[in-house]
């Protein structure tokens, strides 16, 4: 498989209601999607950068740069006989895991297509349905929260994420499970968190939590190991976990019981298989965290769900929680039961929407071997 071109896209993308978390509020998103030209098929991916370097480092016109001057140079004609050889061809750039996933990726979706398999049979995935919970922001209130979980539960999804930071934590949780004392329940606190709030932790215990996600510094897994130890609440890594050396550290150190894999986090659906494999066998769940992605990035979120270890129902919730139209289709819909079934196509399995993608893009750039075009 050569590649002999990429294609930068930049989307905008208005989402249906804002998103908040411990960083702040968004109500748009800059989208960037990345195609691999191989030899008559095409693989599509997406960046999952944000808007700015809040929730990493990276962000949308960090990502944009690298892959023009660095990573797209390395790849093009180049033959692979696997996707993921690419990764060790853009090891020499240092970081930007989020810009060489959108790369290794979308070679992952145009090996799948060459191959005619579905994309996670070639990852090498076996369930053939996946579990779906959802995320919810802050709210401008607590009623309002309550609404929207109430929706999100009548929908079917199996698990209920909230967002939480300080001053919105302990009296949300509380007014959930007054109204609701069964549901599987988890918070996200995103780094809003330090050692010194200890004592107020330790009230999250009270609330039956089936996890709390990422409550210290985004790069630390010594002081969480230190936590862990304190709370009856398993904690969950996102953030502390850039790659498979990190997930192994973690679980010898005990300093998670759960790790949520991020498929931009770590740098690609290679990466993301090696975490799966060395919790599974450390007998430690994993769940797919989501990026507010479309429905490209979405549907390469269900491919890595297949994968036997991912026994949580991850963020992967159906495209009209977020969009008014998504860029694939059929768009990705959730059952009343919670769950995605896991469509049996070659390559990613949605099929791309070029009309819509043509209208909403803002800025496109096709990397060749010596040139670029516009």
């Amino acid at each position: 498989m050569r590649v002999e071109a990429i294609t930068l896209r930049e989307l905008q993308m208005p989402l249906k209601h804002f998103f908040e978390t411990s960083f702040g509020r968004v109500s748009s998103r800059r989208i960037l999607l990345v195609t691999a030209h191989c030899e008559g098929v095409d693989g599509w991916a997406e960046c999952v950068a944000a808007e700015g370097p809040f929730f990493s480092y990276e962000w949308i016109d960090t990502a944009w740069a690298v892959i023009r001057g660095f990573l797209a140079p390395v790849v093009l004609n180049t033959e692979f006989k696997h996707a993921a050889e690419s990764a060790a061809r853009m090891d020499r750039v240092r970081g930007h895991p989020m810009a060489k996933a959108s790369i290794e990726n979308a070679l992952w979706d145009a090996e799948a297509q060459k191959k005619a398999q579905p994309l996670w049979h070639l990852l090498g995935g076996t369930l053939t349905e996946i579990n779906c919970g959802v995320s919810i922001g802050i709210q401008d209130s607590h009623e309002q929260l309550l609404e929207k979980i109430e929706t999100e539960l009548a929908a079917g999804y199996q698990r209920i994420k909230v967002k939480v930071k300080p001053g919105w934590d302990v009296d949300v949780l509380a007014k959930i499970r007054q109204r609701w004392p069964n549901i599987l329940l988890s918070c996200d606190a995103n780094s809003a968190y330090r050692p010194k709030d200890l004592d107020h932790l330790r009230q999250f215990d009270d609330f039956n939590l089936l996890m709390i996600e990422q409550p210290l510094w985004d790069d630390d897994i010594f002081y969480h190991s230190q936590l862990q130890r304190e709370l009856k609440t398993a904690i969950c890594l996102d953030e502390s976990i850039r790659h498979v050396r990190d997930a192994e550290k973690a679980v010898e150190m005990g300093a998670c019981r759960i790790i949520n894999i991020k498929v931009g986090r770590v740098g690609g659906f290679s990466e993301a298989i090696e975490i799966h494999n060395v919790c599974r066998q450390n007998n430690v769940p994993v769940w797919c965290g989501g990026m507010l992605e479309t429905g490209i990035g979405r549907a390469h979120n269900v491919a890595l769900s297949t994968l036997p270890n991912f026994r949580l129902p991850g963020d992967v919730s159906a495209s009209k929680r977020y969009w008014q139209e998504d860029i694939v289709e059929p768009e990705i819909e959730v059952s009343a039961r919670g769950t995605i079934a896991v469509r049996d196509l070659p390559g990613r399995g949605y099929a791309i929407r070029q009309d819509l993608i043509d209208r909403l893009t803002v800025r496109q750039e096709t990397i060749r071997t010596g040139a670029a075009s516009a």
